[in-house]
């Protein structure tokens, strides 16, 4: 493989910074995420033009037809633009899990189209990442139960629920305005990702897998996506480490510029120490994931056990140079390492990853299943992957 972005790659590094420095200045990050959703129709609508809902997806999908690297070229650029709103559950989460369906034709589309934004509802009480941990039952094409931490659920036009069925993995189509169903926010350290609680009462689904084929889609959706988040960490950590650089040349102690002292010229170059590997290896899972290597899984998970760790370290070293005002609400520091407490666990922590890996070590299992029943007593305390 090339240890480098291709010509083509850095003229779309280019363009996604361009766009998303423009169309999401950090004052821009500020007023959306006072908004319920943190959406804004007209930025949706500027996305939507230039075609990033589409990027991954193939032209008979009305999408660009670009590879995972490219993926992650562009979602590091809008994680350090820090972008709001649905577009990561949309396209990265839903859409890649509809892609990986062989049902998911109409409502791949629409995203792609921007007709429509998506999400899925995963979680349930025990936090577990894995389908193991799901309870909610699907029957006679309706379901009920609540799902939770489901992100930009107020947001969305469908809704892509796992559940069981006759002790099957199951996901089906849920309509958000669909009668039977109710959507509450919940409290999030990010608020420029939003979470819900979504509460299904007897709501009619439609299902678009079931057994070994939901299960595959979902562990394919499930490492596209966590690669995808892992791209996104990196481009926060560059843009704290920026900050910090340059507030470092600007600040002034005893008379002279901070970054003159040899301490904090130790964080910053701890900072790009921890970016530079995370890129690496986010860089690295998104090419073997992109051409089906042996690795791939083991990759996606190396990369999101380091970028874990690496993001919120990044977020400390950031705000100690920066001082106490590193976490006032002024600074925009605090955002991102916001962004990075929330990004830690999602799609599960390191803990979790590191596990991943040792289950393949040991036994090649490598997916997001666990052959348990569904309670959380039995599921081993699933519940600690959080």
């Amino acid at each position: 493989m090339q240890f480098g972005l291709t010509e083509t790659e850095q003229m779309l590094q280019h363009t996604a910074r361009s766009f998303f420095t423009s169309e999401c200045p950090i004052a821009e990050v500020r007023r959306l995420m006072e908004i319920d959703g943190a959406y804004d129709e007209e930025l949706w609508r500027k996305i939507v033009e230039h075609g990033w809902t589409g990027i991954i997806f193939d032209e008979e999908s009305g999408g660009m037809g670009l590879g995972l690297v490219e993926m992650a070229v562009a979602a590091e650029e809008m994680g350090r633009a820090l972008l709001p709103g649905p577009y990561f559950s949309t396209v990265f989460v839903a859409g890649a899990l509809l892609n990986a369906l062989p049902q998911g034709g109409n409502g791949l589309k629409a995203i792609c189209e921007g007709r429509a934004r998506a999400t899925l509802a995963l979680l349930e009480e025990n936090a577990c990442w894995e389908t193991g941990g799901v309870g909610m039952e699907l029957r006679n094409g309706r379901l009920s139960g609540t799902k939770l931490l489901v992100p930009d659920a107020a947001t969305a036009d469908l809704l892509l629920c796992v559940a069981r069925s006759s002790h099957k993995v199951v996901v089906a189509q849920v309509c958000s305005s669909a009668r039977g169903v109710s959507i509450r926010r919940m409290p999030s350290i990010d608020r420029t990702r939003q979470l819900y609680s979504v509460a299904f009462d007897e709501a009619p689904a439609e299902v678009l897998a079931r057994g070994d084929q939901a299960q595959a889609a979902l562990d394919r959706a499930m490492d596209v996506a966590t690669v995808a988040l892992v791209a996104e960490m990196v481009g926060g950590m560059q843009r704290i480490l920026e900050l910090s650089v340059e507030y470092a040349k600007t600040r002034k102690q005893f008379g002279k510029a901070i970054g003159q002292f040899q301490s904090v010229q130790h964080q910053c170059a701890d900072m790009l120490l921890l970016t530079e590997s995370s890129r690496s290896a986010a860089y690295y899972a998104a090419w073997a994931l992109n051409q089906g290597a042996a690795d791939a899984r083991t990759a996606v998970s190396v990369a999101k056990a380091y970028a874990s760790e690496a993001y919120r370290d990044v977020g400390n070293r950031g705000i100690q140079v920066h001082g106490g005002m590193g976490f006032t609400w002024e600074n925009d520091i605090h955002l991102y390492y916001r962004r990075a407490k929330a990004s830690e666990i999602a799609f599960g922590d390191a803990a979790f990853h590191r596990e991943r890996i040792a289950r393949t070590v040991v036994d090649g299992r490598a997916g997001f299943s666990l052959p348990t029943p569904v309670n959380q007593e039995a599921a081993g305390g699933a519940s600690r992957n959080m």
